[in-house]
């Protein structure tokens, strides 16, 4: 598989590889300057369309800085096959232009002594630096944040922030100067105000005179969603990252937000439709990898198909009474999957964004049970007049459908709705109660009610 099946949209990365490849051949210490105008995720694409052979000497011509923006937005395998082909020196100084979240996220998609022998050539600073982002866990606030922003004292006048705030932004790369955060003696958040805020500020004022005290905060340990939570509501750019003391430890940046957003959608799609979540991209993943992460789940409802069949064959008595009865069986298991589904859908995006809680479980419950007993009857409806007038089965057998289908809509909204408020109350995530697994759940349950109610209004032994 080549880099060139990752992205395979990109007519122009595709229309520049010719000029590249002659460039490369005929004078490739101009590559640097030919493509400087060039924005470094344009570079990526060109470079993942390029030849397998040709991509590292693509990249060791370019400058550190350049080539450590470009690996930046390479897909995955490229960027760590790239990394584990050349010299950890060389790496190392390729990864050292990074910012420190992501020089600690290339490091962290590599082999363990590849990684290991990278740091150990980093300057004193960055490896302490990244050695401490790599403690937390990926999916967590403080896996997410970068340690390069920018404090200051909240006893310092304006003047002296701004000299050292200009100290800073000459020192290196700074990922998040939009927004200056105050720290008290003992190195606890206390206030942030925006760079333009303290330009404007009256020359005489101090720090604490021009910040906000009242701002927004996560622990290092946050999980991702709550970080994109808060985010969004309060309309951040940046959110601040703290230890157990309150003291800033780092600044999620709001790209790193937008690809976590990402990330997490990407899993609880994948669980929707009852596949445990890839670690890599759909080609990348090996394909025994896919299938241990699908066979999984597979399993789990294949068992709950059996059930649904020793469900069936405990009812052949009845069916050999009445064989009209085989016929509605997919259209009343289906209407309580396809409720419950919808129900589980709702609930599962709700806990999500927020816009509910465990706590509001019985709220829920009375909803949904409004819910399935309306959307019951409106099915029901139409089933009965399905049997009247497009079978020659009668008002009886009608009755029987229609009851049917408002008991299983009923059962799998209920359902539905509160297997996610289950998982999320015993740790883990509501994703899990997928359609499929929701809808195992339910075709036992309408097979039940379905024949229970047969036998009862057909009189059937």
């Amino acid at each position: 598989m080549t880099p060139a099946q990752h992205k395979p949209d990109r007519p122009v990365a595709d229309l520049l590889v010719p000029d590249i490849l002659a460039l490369m051949q005929e004078a490739p210490g101009d590559l640097a300057a030919e493509t400087e105008e060039m924005h470094a995720a344009d570079l990526a694409d060109v470079v993942e369309a390029l030849p397998p052979a040709q991509v590292g000497e693509f990249l060791r011509a370019l400058p550190p800085n350049r080539a450590a923006q470009v690996i930046e937005y390479l897909d995955d395998e490229l960027r760590s096959e790239f990394l584990e082909h050349v010299s950890s020196e060389q790496a190392a100084e390729i990864i050292s232009e990074m910012t420190p979240d992501d020089r600690a996220d290339v490091l962290e998609g590599l082999e363990a002594e590849t990684a290991d022998e990278i740091l150990s050539d980093l300057s004193e600073q960055a490896r302490q630096e990244t050695e401490r982002l790599l403690q937390y866990e990926p999916d967590s606030a403080g896996g997410l944040m970068t340690t390069d922003f920018v404090s200051v004292g909240q006893q310092l006048t304006i003047e002296d922030a701004l000299v050292q705030i200009r100290v800073a932004a000459r020192s290196g790369r700074r990922e998040s100067m939009h927004a200056i955060y105050v720290i008290d003696d003992d190195g606890r958040l206390v206030g942030v105000m925006s760079l333009r805020e303290l330009v404007a500020a009256p020359e005489g004022a101090s720090v604490a005179d021009v910040m906000h005290a009242e701002l927004v905060s996560v622990p290092a340990t946050a999980d991702r969603e709550v970080v994109a939570r808060i985010t969004s509501e309060y309309d951040l750019v940046a959110v601040p990252v703290v230890d157990g003391f309150g003291r800033i430890v780092g600044v999620i940046t709001v790209d790193d937000v937008i690809d976590a957003i990402e990330e997490e959608q990407t899993e609880d799609v994948q669980r929707l439709g009852a596949v445990q979540p890839l670690d890599d991209p759909y080609f990348v993943s090996s394909f025994w990898d896919v299938v241990r992460r699908r066979v999984v789940w597979l399993v789990v409802l294949f068992i709950g198909a059996i059930f649904t069949s020793t469900a069936m064959q405990s009812y052949m008595s009845t069916i050999g009474q009445a064989m009209m009865l085989t016929a509605f069986v997919p259209l009343i298991i289906s209407s309580g999957g396809n409720s419950g589904s919808q129900s589980a859908t709702l609930i599962i995006r709700a806990l999500a964004v927020g816009d509910v809680e465990i706590g509001d479980a019985l709220r829920i419950f009375l909803r949904e049970l409004g819910q399935g007993i309306a959307l019951g009857t409106c099915l029901g409806i139409i089933g009965f007049t399905l049997v009247m007038f497009g079978t020659p089965h009668g008002a009886r057998f009608g009755a029987v459908v229609a009851l049917s289908i408002v008991l299983v809509v009923l059962v799998g909204t209920v359902v539905g709705s509160m297997l996610p408020l289950l998982l999320r109350r015993v740790g883990f995530d509501p994703a899990v109660a997928s359609s499929p697994f929701v809808a195992s759940i339910v075709d036992v349950t309408g097979i039940v009610v379905y024949f229970t109610v047969a036998r009862r209004l057909l009189g059937i032994d």
